[in-house]
């Protein structure tokens, strides 16, 4: 299928090739007709991708400030790494989506094949699109009306947030295509709207829609012809919706309004405000948050729970529906609002208008014949030559910031052949073929896992896909290397034992690794041979500065097993491998992702391990300290190690923190391609991930 991609590094915009994504639970999936440019939005991101690194940085002070924090704690080189993948991830444009339901995935009732739906899917050919931002098409409105249903629910969402009553006075500041749909649906409630806008064109829409206009450039006096329009009282309400860094949209806004009128931001303004315009008026200022309630909540977006009517009248979907059939009404027009079409073949003209000086309106980008129906979602694409050695073909599954930064690099390094990779983004998965020049790319992992050219499967997706995706590559015959965790319960780690011992009845045993790569790091080799040299068990602090992360983040879900079996279980693993004993006793006190875990270990050694996330960010993330025999050792971030009376210990210092990741690596694949074991016994990767599930379910 076709995408437009956006390059932040440099700017540059794209039209690609990537597989169609897969449909997900509560989700369509939709063959796109037509998409609308959201002039606003992505001209913004054009102008961010074409600025330099300085001017990136000072667009985004906050930005920089973690980016500082992030290279005090972990160093300079990881930290600008970090940054250039950052930038070198291109962005898939667009938000403003029509098209055609292909198939409907689990728990999807409303939709079926065939059905129209406008959704803030992107532009692209094929787009899986959440079922709760998603809305049906009425008959009698066309593909090119109904690509405008995200935009007028961005701006309806405005008008509710304004609550407008019927002969209201409404000043709409901004007449792009959100200020012109604000004013049909205004003047469709019965107010009185005033526009206010710099360009003659979009003034003259404004006036055939209904409303009185003035012109910022030559109009007179903004705040006399407000007071003019309001019967000299003050403007009831106040909708902005201009895109700049100037605070002077609300100063103006504030100004027009009578005493305890309301102002709502639906674009983007400076926000230096003057407390004695709002104080002595005493006005309401609101942002509004894109197209209604339901919008950036995981439980409403992801999961596909709605929120009751009774409770929540207008939801994001709401909102598009009511868009919908005032556009089946005649009560909005678009037709006025379209500037420029394009076919998606030209997309990239389109852009180039929008970042010129030429008038531009509504854009449209125009999918038609070049996206058949016919056309199969998961694909696999051209492939790319590979190299001819003696190493393993590596498939790997999930093309997320973690294998971009890391796994791929390290397979690169360790000799592997980058045979296919699978995402559930075609986009993504583009990315990274183009990045590591890998063969193949697809949205399908089961087809990557079945295929007779892929020795090994690297897994790296969400946590609660581990223990499938596992025991079907070892069904395979495949060697497995899992990133952590390897299973969330017992259930899935009994699963994981049944395929285990069943591959051993194939020809060639697979190997199954899980990416525990502190064991791998230098540090801890040399500390580990100490350990070595000494009969008496030692006692292991380990100090995790976990740090605090929202509670919508991804890893924080009940059905991603929290942070301690998602996290904790490398130090479990490291204690374990130190120790050189199984455990033989986990004990777990504290709350949620802030815990301590009690081990003690069959040789008499024990290990506190201290999971933290209510600490500070600059204190080191990771600390090790080690007490055995009347000497300690203390390894900070994997990076320094200092022994205190310990001899034959001499001070170690690294300036990269990510040794361990490429070793770990390093030795799965030297062991798929010389057939020796394991780098990790499969009965330790049972006994850390058990432990760790016990140790996580005595928190609950």
């Amino acid at each position: 299928m076709r995408v437009v991609l956006q390059h932040l590094g440099n700017g540059r915009t794209e039209v690609a090739e990537a597989a169609a994504p897969k449909c997900g639970p509560h989700q369509v999936l939709v063959r796109t007709s037509r998409t609308l440019v959201s002039a606003g939005t992505e001209r913004m991101l054009l102008q961010f991708g074409k600025a330099s690194l300085l001017n990136k940085a000072r667009s985004q002070p906050e930005r920089v400030r973690q980016v500082l924090q992030k290279a005090r704690v972990d160093g300079v080189l990881p930290t600008l790494s970090a940054v250039r993948a950052k930038l070198d991830q291109p962005l898939a444009l667009g938000y403003c989506n029509v098209g055609t339901v292909m198939e409907a995935g689990s728990g999807v009732s409303d939709f079926r094949r065939g059905d129209r739906i406008a959704s803030n899917g992107g532009h692209a050919g094929i787009v899986a699109v959440s079922a709760n931002l998603s809305a049906k098409v009425p008959d009698g409105v066309a593909d090119e009306s109904a690509a405008f249903t995200v935009l007028g629910a961005i701006a309806l969402q405005g008008i509710r947030l304004a609550e407008p009553t019927l002969g209201e006075s409404i000043a709409v500041i901004g007449l792009g295509l959100i200020g012109l749909l604000t004013v049909q649906l205004l003047r469709a409630q019965g107010c009185r709207v005033l526009g206010l806008d710099p360009d003659p064109e979009r003034l003259a829409l404004a006036r055939s829609f209904g409303a009185e206009v003035i012109d910022l450039v030559s109009g007179g006096d903004p705040l006399r012809e407000a007071l003019r329009f309001s019967r000299g009282r003050g403007v009831d309400a106040v909708i902005i919706a201009v895109s700049t860094e100037d605070s002077a949209p609300v100063r103006q806004a504030a100004a027009m309004c009578r005493k305890r009128a309301r102002i709502v931001l639906v674009g983007v303004t400076g926000l230096q405000l003057s407390r004695a315009d709002f104080y002595e008026k005493e006005l309401s200022f609101q942002v509004s948050c894109s197209y209604g309630p339901g919008r950036y909540d995981p439980a409403y977006e992801t999961h596909g729970q709605d929120y009751p009517a009774g409770f929540v009248r207008w939801t994001a979907q709401r909102n598009f529906e009511a868009v919908l059939d005032m556009m089946a009404d005649g009560r909005i027009d678009v037709a006025p609002l379209i500037s420029h079409r394009f076919p998606i073949a030209e997309a990239e003209r389109a852009y180039q208008l929008l970042d010129s000086d030429t008038p531009t309106l509504g854009v449209l980008l125009d999918f038609g014949e070049d996206n058949p129906t016919a056309f199969s979602a998961p694909a696999i694409l051209h492939p790319l030559p590979t190299p001819t050695t003696g190493a393993p073909r590596v498939g790997i599954i999930g093309a997320g910031a973690y294998a971009t930064s890391t796994l791929l690099p390290a397979l690169q390094k360790a000799g592997a052949r980058l045979d296919m990779v699978a995402s559930n983004s075609g986009i993504s998965g583009l990315h990274v073929q183009r990045k590591f020049a890998i063969g193949r790319a697809t949205t399908d992992a089961h087809a990557l896992i079945n295929d007779p050219q892929i020795d090994a499967v690297v897994i790296a997706t969400r946590h609660s896909s581990h223990a499938a995706l596992t025991c079907a590559a070892l069904s395979a015959g495949k060697h497995v290397f899992v990133e952590k965790p390897l299973a969330l319960d017992h259930a899935e780690l009994s699963q994981i034992k049944d395929s285990w011992q069943n591959s051993r009845s194939l020809e060639r045993h697979p190997l199954l690794t899980v990416g525990f790569n502190r064991r791998f790091a230098p540090h801890v080799v040399a500390l580990k041979k100490a350990l070595a040299a000494r009969s008496e068990p030692a006692a292991f602090i380990m100090t995790v500065n976990a740090g605090a992360l929202p509670r919508d983040h991804w890893t924080q879900s009940g059905d991603e097993g929290g942070r301690i079996i998602g996290e904790a279980c490398h130090f479990v693993d490291l204690l374990r491998h130190l120790a050189g004993s199984s455990i033989s006793q986990a004990v777990a006190s504290g709350r949620g992702d802030t815990a301590h875990l009690q081990l003690a270990f069959q040789n008499g050694a024990t290990g506190t391990i201290h999971y933290l996330a209510n600490g500070a960010r600059a204190f080191p993330k990771e600390r090790l300290e080690v007490f055995c025999g009347g000497s300690i050792l203390v390894l900070d971030n994997f990076r320094r190690l200092v022994a205190h009376n310990w001899r034959g210990i001499k001070p170690m210092r690294l300036w990269r923190q990510d040794k361990g990741q490429m070793a770990c690596v390093h030795a799965f694949v030297t062991a798929a391609e010389t057939g020796s074991p394991a780098p990790i016994p499969f009965e330790e990767l049972i006994d850390v991930s058990a432990v760790t599930i016990d140790l996580a379910a005595q928190l609950r």
